[in-house]
């Protein structure tokens, strides 16, 4: 089990991505994936990708489909990357991150956390569209939580919150959703809302 399922409060080993960068040797310990979509004013990112917060790429590549921008930053360790990769929502300033979304209305950011029931926690600036995503999502049977929760996301310089509009959306998908079943549901909830914005 990597250190992104456990309740501990873990410290980052990289307070920003040149630190992470000047250490870190980009093709071995991590990849970038990204997908520019011309004309489209919607990002969805998984800034914890790959071996850093389980599954959060693959969730992030399917909210995305064939129709919004996707921007990952993937670990590579199969063993897990948190401990060396994880930088916090707030500090994550990785420059083809922010040169994509400052052309973006719409910023989704998907994350991972702890917790051993099927809980979306939604967080952001973007409370309107927050609030559009619990609504598709409670027909799903999946707990959804807007606030009350312990990933708010509604630091100005998060990362889902420095797009163009200086708003977006944090969604966490708790350990125990991400592979399910019902993370499927969550996903064609959440693109539903999309593209009825796009």
């Amino acid at each position: 089990m990597d250190a992104s399922t456990t309740n501990t409060k873990i410290i980052d080993k990289h307070a920003n991505f040149a630190s992470l960068s000047a250490d870190e040797t980009e093709g071995v310990d991590y990849r970038f994936n990204i997908v520019e979509r011309s004309h489209c004013g919607i990002a969805i990112l998984a800034p914890h990708g790959g071996s850093i917060e389980r599954r959060t790429s693959a969730i992030s590549s399917s909210i995305a489909g064939e129709d919004f921008n996707l921007y990952q930053f993937e670990g590579l360790d199969p063993n897990g990357s948190f401990e060396v990769l994880h930088i916090t929502s707030h500090r994550f300033d990785e420059p083809r991150c922010l040169s994509l979304i400052e052309k973006c209305d719409v910023v989704v950011a998907v994350h991972g956390c702890g917790g051993d029931e099927n809980v979306v926690m939604l967080g952001g600036l973007d409370t309107a569209l927050a609030k559009r995503f619990s609504e598709a999502i409670e027909p799903t049977g999946v707990r959804v939580l807007t606030d009350g929760h312990a990933y708010p996301g509604t630091r100005t310089d998060n990362i889902c919150n420095r797009g163009h509009s200086g708003r977006g959306v944090q969604v966490e998908f708790t350990d125990a959703l991400r592979g399910s079943a019902e993370e499927r549901l969550v996903v064609d909830a959440i693109r539903t809302v999309l593209l009825e914005s796009h």
